[in-house]
């Protein structure tokens, strides 16, 4: 009787084994491709489209800032302003060479008119403004200006102006100390000491559960030594984002623990590195869906990566 179950139950893992399988392959995103037009820029200097340089030619400014931006013709000016007006100033590295690539992410208001309209305003900056087809999700949109900028450093923000701009300098410093000769390295700024301050006290009760919530998981799936996943502030070195970004599945909200993930796959070091930090209004985040959307994606990350269906080339 004994060995009569043990067949049934081991034939029936057996059978249960390829119906997960499958489940997982049908809620896994389809590859994120990119179409012709998205290959292309346009800046001050034209309106006509200009090809994209890619990740994986050298470097060829210190620093790539890259903007994802969908609906943001409200939030992007002021956010512009302040970070220009730091990457100008004797506060920065004034040798420190930069360009400003802005993906709209298939945005339905003139985000890319606005944006052309900015790059002339500061036409002493390199603005470069690319417009995706179809909104693909912040996550798809970094990983788009990621693949084609030109930074020896390469640093994604939030359009929304939320994390202090000058704060670059804390990650930069960071990096200098675990990639002094800008080797695979990421620094990420960190909001997790603002926890008990005001800046997150009197964020939406749904926010803060949300945020609980998903550090919860996040340990059990391999990132719990990183206090802030989400926070939009991420700087890379060349060499990492070239290892990083080409690996990406994941273009919405939670692709943050896809990059730590592949970080930690990757053997490449994180730094964590306080910032400051401020709720902006007009968040894209619809808490209840989104966090939905968040926990599934999670499982179909952890599920492809376990099954070795998604990996990073080591080389």
């Amino acid at each position: 009787m004994d060995s009569l179950l043990l067949v049934y139950g081991t034939t029936a893992v057996l059978a249960l084994i390829p119906a997960i399988y499958l489940v997982l392959v049908l809620l896994s995103p389809p590859p994120i491709v990119t179409l012709p037009s998205e290959k292309t820029y346009r800046s001050k200097a034209s309106q006509k489209p200009l090809p994209l340089p890619s990740l994986a030619d050298p470097g060829s400014v210190d620093l790539s800032v890259i903007i994802p931006a969908y609906n943001e013709t409200n939030r992007l000016p002021s956010m512009l302003e302040t970070t220009l007006t730091h990457l100008n100033s004797s506060d920065s590295n004034s040798s420190r060479t930069y360009e400003i690539l802005i993906v709209d992410d298939g945005s339905k208001d003139d985000t890319s008119a606005l944006a052309l309209k900015l790059a002339r305003q500061y036409a002493q900056s390199d603005i470069r403004v690319i417009t995706l087809e179809k909104n693909l999700g912040k996550g798809g949109a970094v990983r788009h200006g990621m693949l084609h900028g030109q930074g020896d450093r390469l640093l994604m923000v939030d359009a929304d102006g939320a994390s202090r701009f000058e704060d670059l300098e804390q990650l930069w410093a960071a990096m200098d100390e675990i990639a002094p000769q800008n080797e695979p390295a990421v620094a990420i700024g960190s909001r997790a000491h603002l926890v008990k301050t005001e800046a997150v006290v009197k964020r939406s009760l749904l926010r803060n559960i949300l945020m609980y919530g998903l550090h919860t998981i996040l340990r059990i799936v391999g990132v719990g030594h990183i206090r802030d996943t989400q926070c939009g502030f991420k700087l890379f070195t060349r060499p990492a984002a070239q290892k990083i970004f080409p690996a990406q599945h994941l273009a919405t909200w939670i692709f943050d623990v896809e990059l730590l993930l592949l970080a930690k796959q990757l053997s490449i070091p994180v730094a964590e590195v306080p910032i400051e930090w401020h709720e902006v209004a007009g968040s894209k985040l619809n808490i209840v869906k989104d966090s939905l959307q968040m926990l599934r994606d999670l499982m179909v990350l952890r599920g492809n990566q376990l099954v070795g269906r998604w990996k990073a080339a080591s080389s």
